[in-house]
């Protein structure tokens, strides 16, 4: 258990700190707008690299599993396909249902479909090492959903069709003053 935990403060606690000492640092500095409009853009991508670095790693290591074991990479799988649906329908259902925009309807479903494979990954590979079957479906977990998600915008286009056939409802700051308006 001690070997989970610090994993989890290692890949999500350095980067939490990393995070709030930059921005109380460079706004300090430099002020809020130079923050937001000139280092957070330069800093962005850096996420992106090592997630796309450690999966290239993954992959080179695992790539031989994937594609030796099929019958393994479907057993994970269809569990997952099952996830991202129930988790995505459910979530657009009930976004519906409360009578919550399309726009934030489709927001809160993605969300919920949506996994943070980024920490099983690095939880995997912690705990039972980067050529476990762990770390496997930590690799295998991507490879579902990232198509699945975006197969799941086609979806949400032609549900927006179906369930919010007259486009969406306007918002306003201020419902008060949009009932005072009158017709």
């Amino acid at each position: 258990m001690w070997r989970i935990a610090q994993t989890v403060l290692i890949f999500l606690g350095v980067p939490l700190v990393a995070g709030i000492l930059t921005r109380t640092i460079g706004e300090k500095a430099r002020g809020r707008d130079w923050y937001e409009t000139k280092l957070l853009p330069r800093l962005g991508p850096f996420a992106l690299y090592g997630l796309l670095y450690t999966i290239v790693i993954l992959f080179a290591l695992q790539g031989h599993t994937i594609t030796s074991k099929p019958v393994d990479v479907i057993r994970i799988a269809l569990p997952l396909l099952a996830y991202f649906a129930v988790m995505w329908s459910g979530a657009f259902l009930l976004g519906r249902a409360i009578g919550l925009p399309y726009e934030r309807t489709a927001t809160l479903a993605f969300t919920a479909a949506g996994n943070n494979f980024e920490l099983a990954i690095a939880v995997a590979i912690g705990v039972f090492g980067v050529a476990s079957g762990e770390a496997l479906a930590g690799v295998v977990g991507p490879l579902i959903e990232v198509p699945v998600l975006v197969g799941l915008v086609y979806v949400a286009l032609r549900a927006r069709k179906r369930f919010y056939p007259t486009g969406p409802p306007r918002e306003t700051a201020n419902p008060e003053a949009t009932a005072k308006e009158g017709p």
